[in-house]
């Protein structure tokens, strides 16, 4: 072979490599995409938010609704705080010089079970709260028990609401 046909052969191979390279990655940020679409349309959609659901009822039955979710979010603040509290003192203590793993464990522990007491109290309420509803109003509000959205209630004018209840 000459130096002129070896030139070729090498340019050849080298454009080869580059596109293979291409196509492979390629294939990789393509199949992340589209397993990110087959997991989307596996999720239930998220239709609105409950606080714009709530304010579509009738007057007098969204007031009550509002009232209620909203003494629910109340009555379980201090769990939720306790959660957070709890986590952040096991934070502090993980990364302290004094590392105490059973300490550790035992306030994630604590701060997981102060987080269920806060939920189960907000989803009770809020499916007695569905109990009183019709029908065709249940069915609607009924996406409040989505771990995605809040199970609160608030008015527009209040700054701070409830914790979130997202899981």
């Amino acid at each position: 072979m000459t130096s002129q046909t070896l030139k070729v052969a090498l340019a050849a191979s080298v454009a080869l490599n580059l596109f293979a390279i291409a196509a492979g990655a390629t294939l990789l940020v393509t199949r992340a995409q589209v397993e990110r679409r087959v997991e989307a349309q596996h999720r239930p959609p998220r239709t609105s938010s409950p606080m714009l659901l709530i304010g579509q009822l009738d007057p007098a039955v969204r007031d009550r609704v509002r009232a209620t979710l909203r003494a629910s979010a109340l009555a379980g603040r201090p769990d939720f705080e306790e959660a957070r509290q709890k986590r952040r003192e096991a934070v502090r203590i993980a990364s302290s010089d004094t590392f105490d793993s059973e300490r550790v464990a035992s306030l994630l522990a604590q701060s997981r079970e102060a987080e269920l007491r806060g939920r189960a109290r907000l989803e009770a309420d809020a499916v007695a709260v569905l109990d009183t509803l019709e029908t065709a109003d249940r069915k609607a509000l009924s996406e409040i028990l989505t771990r995605r959205g809040r199970v609160v209630a608030r008015g527009d004018n209040e700054k701070k609401g409830p914790p979130s209840t997202n899981g």
